[in-house]
């Protein structure tokens, strides 16, 4: 057997191994949610056909032609019976693209399909592509929601002025991708637009994160709301917020809409991230709210705090000290899977289930704003305990 032949086989090998590894639930947990042992997708899982040129005569040495650096900030969809994530894969060339990978449990033997998304361009073509959110609307659409980016025109000499917009694609096949022209607003840029689910007074109703520059949301940001009448020409007139932003809490830089809401009977949850400055740069983690079933712009809870902050190696990676979040799926027994992303470079899953959601959006309290009414609210929390605890002894 050749060098070659043995090398390649070797690679493929190794590449099944990595996909075939089965994941352990890391017990005991908090009770909200379980985090898993492995990240469920790396640079690594993506397809050894995606990355090296297999030919012996064009690629003697079996290099590694096109890089994958990270396999990240995925959408989701549970799709006739599988966990579906439409992943944002970013090669060595900086270039983001989408691609869809399949797992049969939604924890582990996450597989690339064979080609990644081909996603038509518009007349303005996109330089980046990223952080698709998947919706599957009641008019029979799997939607893409997705931040497109293109070099800010009106700063021609900065190389680093950028503009994000609200990408929209639809497909009923997850292969088929119909482009649609990108969502029109009126706040500057847009990113972490994300569509609900239910039509809302007859109209599409979408989440938005309005901002004034390309990293800064500037007197922008929180979480917003605002209706269109169609998605073939999408456009929102009026903007309201949802969520917004405050001072010294986890959203005090910005925050935006994760996913699609799930819906329950006691209204519609939600998963969100929020973004504060530290002496170490921003910190970006994961939060949960509900909002009114009639009236989805309504917060009713808030629970306070953090939901899933970046963990250990979670910590380190391209964009460090970031969890991430843009898909998670329940499925038919009410288990839910959380699909988040560590500083930019790995995805990972915790599971819970939509009861235990409910419950912790419900019961957890809300975030006093100031340390003295934190104190108050844990310390009715100990005499309670220790109630409790005296009349066990």
């Amino acid at each position: 057997m050749s060098n070659f032949k043995a090398r390649a086989q070797a690679l493929l090998q190794q590449h099944e191994q990595l996909i075939a590894r089965p994941n352990r639930e890391v017990t005991p947990g908090n009770g909200i949610y379980s985090r898993w042992e492995n990240p469920i997708l790396t640079a690594e899982h993506a397809p050894i056909t995606w990355r090296y040129d297999l030919n012996e005569k064009t690629n003697p040495f079996l290099m590694e032609r096109q890089g994958v650096n990270a396999a990240f900030n995925s959408g989701a969809l549970y799709w006739k019976g599988k966990y579906i994530l439409a992943v944002r894969v970013e090669g060595n060339d900086r270039k983001s693209f989408f691609a869809i990978a399949e797992s049969p449990n939604g924890v582990d033997n996450f597989r690339f399909w064979d080609y990644p998304i081909t996603l038509p361009e518009t007349d303005r073509p996109d330089t980046n592509v990223y952080d698709m959110r998947l919706t599957q609307h009641e008019d029979g659409y799997i939607y893409g929601l997705f931040c497109t980016e293109r070099k800010d025109d009106t700063q021609p000499n900065d190389l680093s002025a950028a503009e994000a917009q609200c990408g929209i694609a639809r497909t009923k096949d997850l292969v088929n991708w119909e482009r649609l022209p990108d969502l029109i607003t009126y706040s500057g840029q847009q990113r972490n637009v994300v569509l609900h689910p239910e039509f809302v007074d007859g109209k599409y109703a979408l989440y938005t994160r309005p901002q004034d520059g390309f990293i800064s949301v500037g007197s922008g940001g929180g979480i917003g709301w605002g209706l269109s009448e169609s998605m073939e020409n999408a456009e929102i007139k009026d903007e309201v917020i949802v969520d917004g932003k405050e001072y010294h809490t986890i959203k005090e830089v910005k925050n935006g809409q994760g996913p699609a809401p799930i819906k329950t009977d006691k209204g519609w949850l939600h998963l969100a991230h929020g973004v504060r400055n530290t002496a170490a740069g921003l910190r970006y983690v994961l939060y949960v709210f509900m909002t009114d079933l009639d009236k989805p712009w309504v917060v009713t809870h808030r629970p306070g705090g953090h939901f899933i902050a970046p963990q250990g190696s979670e910590r380190v990676g391209d964009v460090s000290n970031v969890a991430f979040a843009n898909g998670w799926i329940v499925n038919e027994n009410n288990d839910v899977f959380v699909y988040y992303a560590s500083s930019d470079t790995r995805m990972h899953v915790a599971t819970s289930t939509v009861d235990k959601l409910v419950d912790y959006c419900i019961n957890t309290p809300e975030d006093g704003l100031r340390s003295a009414a934190s104190v108050q609210t844990r310390n009715a929390l100990i005499k309670s305990n220790l109630d409790i605890l005296d009349s066990l002894k």
